[in-house]
Order: C-alpha cells, then sequence, then structure tokens
C-alpha cells in the first residue's frame, strides 16, 4: 500500500490548459472522490495518476517514488473503467487471471488471488461464466475483481457506476465500501454523482475547470463549503440561494434582519440555506416565505417546490405535507448555523 503526492501538476493538449496546477496529499489507506461537473478535469487527473496521459509539468508521487516516466504496468495501480473492459471470450476467470499471466506469475499464485478475490466479490459460482451471460453489476465485479488480484498499491475508478441502473448502482456502491474496509488500500475514486462521493469517501476533492475548490471530509464540505460553488455542488437537493439587503449590523432576507458579523466588507451578498434546514414557522418569524408549486413524494420525504413573491424558486424538505396544498404560502425560518454567507462577486464564503 502507498499514500499519493501531487506537487504542482499541469495538463495541457497543445494551448489548451485543461489542469492548472493541482497540489494534493492523499493518505496511505484513504478513500479519495474527485467531483466536480463534465469538463472539470477529474478523470484527466485520474489518467495523469494512471499513467494513461502524460504530465505536462509538476511530479506525480505513488509512495516515495516519483513515477512521471514509470509505464502505467510498472505504478503498482490497477484502474477499474466505467466500460468493465471485459474480454467477450474468456471465462470470468481468465479475465481476472489474464494480467498475472501476462506477467508470468506462477500458476498456483494466480489461482489463489483469483479465487481469493472471486470469493470477496461473491462472484465464486461465476468463474466459469463468459461476461454476455453476467448482469451488469456481476461483469463490474468482475472488472474490480480484475483489479484486486494484481495487489496494487493504489486503486483508481473511473466512474464505475454510471452504467448501472439505480439498484444496482446502490448495491454496488455497497460492495466497494466493504472491499475498502476490507482491503485498507489506497483508493482514488472519479464520479460525476456527489451522493456517491458523500457516502464513499473519507475525503472528497471538488475540483472545477482544473483547479481543487476544496478538500475535506463529507461533512466538512456539507457544513463549511468555502464558497458558493462548492455549496452548490454538494448536496441533495442543492442549496437554496437568495439575494440579500444590506442593513446596520446585519442583512434581511424577505424583510427579516438577520444579524451577523462577517470576515470582511462587501458590497453585495447571496445567502444560502439548505432545503433541510429550513423549518416552517409563523409569517411573524419567517425568514423567508413562498408559495407551494409542485411537490416530489419520495417515500421517506417530500421536496417542496415554492415561489417567492419576487418569482425566486426554492425547495423545502418536509417529513410529510399534512394537508398542505398547492398554492398554498408557506413560511420558513432557520437558525443561524445553518444560514451561509457569500461574497456575490467571488462567491467565496464569508462566516
Amino acid at each position: 500500500m502507498a499514500g499519493l503526492t501531487i506537487r504542482d501538476a499541469r495538463k495541457a493538449y497543445g494551448e489548451t490548459q485543461v489542469i492548472h496546477g493541482i497540489d494534493l496529499d492523499i493518505a496511505d489507506g484513504d478513500f479519495v472522490v474527485f467531483v466536480g461537473p463534465s469538463g472539470c478535469g477529474k478523470s484527466t487527473l485520474l489518467r495523469m495518476i494512471a499513467g494513461l496521459e502524460e504530465v505536462t509539468s509538476g511530479d506525480i508521487s505513488i509512495g516515495d517514488r516519483v513515477v512521471n516516466d514509470v509505464a502505467p504496468a510498472d505504478r503498482g495501480v490497477a484502474m477499474v473503467f466505467q466500460t468493465y473492459a471485459l474480454y467477450p471470450h474468456m471465462t470470468v476467470y481468465k479475465n481476472m487471471a489474464f494480467g498475472l499471466i501476462q506477467a508470468k506469475t506462477p500458476k498456483d499464485e494466480i489461482d489463489r488471488r483469483v479465487r481469493e478475490a472471486a470469493k470477496i466479490l461473491d462472484i465464486e459460482n461465476y468463474l466459469e461464466r463468459t461476461p454476455r451471460a453476467l448482469s451488469g453489476g456481476q461483469r463490474q465485479r468482475v472488472a474490480i475483481g480484475r483489479a484486486i488480484v494484481r495487489e496494487p498499491d493504489v486503486f483508481l475508478f473511473d466512474e464505475p457506476l454510471s452504467n448501472l441502473d439505480a439498484a444496482l448502482r446502490g448495491q454496488t456502491r455497497l460492495e466497494i465500501a466493504r472491499l475498502h474496509q476490507r482491503l485498507k488500500t489506497t483508493i482514488v475514486y472519479v464520479t460525476h454523482d456527489q451522493v456517491e462521493a458523500m457516502t464513499l469517501a473519507d475525503k472528497i476533492v471538488v475540483l472545477r475547470d482544473g483547479l481543487i475548490e476544496q478538500y475535506g471530509a463529507p461533512m466538512e464540505l456539507y457544513e463549511n463549503p468555502a464558497n458558493k460553488f462548492v455549496a452548490e455542488f454538494i448536496g441533495s437537493p442543492s442549496m437554496n440561494f437568495f439575494e440579500a439587503s444590506q442593513e446596520k449590523g446585519g442583512f434581511s432576507i424577505g424583510g427579516k434582519k438577520v444579524s451577523v458579523k462577517l470576515s470582511q466588507e462587501v458590497n453585495a451578498i447571496d445567502i444560502g440555506i439548505r432545503p433541510e434546514h429550513l423549518k416552517q414557522t409563523t409569517k411573524q418569524k419567517a425568514v423567508l416565505s413562498g408559495t407551494l408549486d409542485v411537490v416530489e413524494q419520495l417515500g421517506d420525504h417530500v421536496l417542496a417546490h415554492l415561489v417567492t413573491g419576487q418569482g425566486n424558486e426554492f425547495i423545502a424538505k418536509f417529513e410529510t405535507l399534512g394537508d398542505i396544498k398547492l398554492g398554498d404560502t408557506l413560511h420558513f425560518d432557520a437558525t443561524k448555523e445553518n444560514i451561509h454567507f457569500f461574497d456575490k462577486t467571488s462567491g467565496a464564503r464569508l462566516v
């Protein structure tokens, strides 16, 4: 096993720079997830770690070894792709063993590793089947098993669940979490799904336009986002944002003053409140009011989509709506610790 260190890593394709100087320390045994919108550079950065993309400048180290010029097969990493990349004419056993055979590993050692990995992933009964006889979830487990048998220092996962349906995504996500608990190996995992990130990661790297916006534990990012971009990206559903007018000693949202001392002076701010932190109240206490427009029933909770008198939309989370009907006007309050303040120009967090 080994940790991972990235120092001022940059990647350019001709004149187009896509990774703009990344510095990152991943401890041995950590499960780190890269998240961000499409085109943010998360898969490119993962492929740079794997050696599938050349580093334009900077250094990538696995353990104590700089691997910029080391071939992918010699880096001590194993990568699991979105598309499984299994050989259709080979059995599951041979797919999992193929890399070890190419490396001239002794047959008894190959057999031991393949059968141990198959047991971990509960695919022992499928070893003589070909991929076409397997479900999507079973194929992904074979792809993960092929990585396990290499006994790498670092596992790299590139959106491994994106081809699975919702039920299989949940099941396979749980299997990957158990795999990490059992093997204690460093894992770097790329996804666009922030729910995957929150449930799997020890730490999350939020990327935008080839730069790190924030790096930290899931709840740290949820409770203390560094800026408006992270606040909006982490959490499901996303944080609500409202313009606030400045008053002496604080700011006013919907006519109610919120007293707060900001860390710096700003001309204009956005206020953020998560849907789960809006609590229904009387009109006199309300920070925010809105007319119920759309309801999403999600089993154990309800998402209420509302519109303010100024035409701004926001979401509130309920356990149940009870007698509340479409078109009703609802009033909400929120505690000061659940109200986030952001510089309207830079997006930086202010409190």
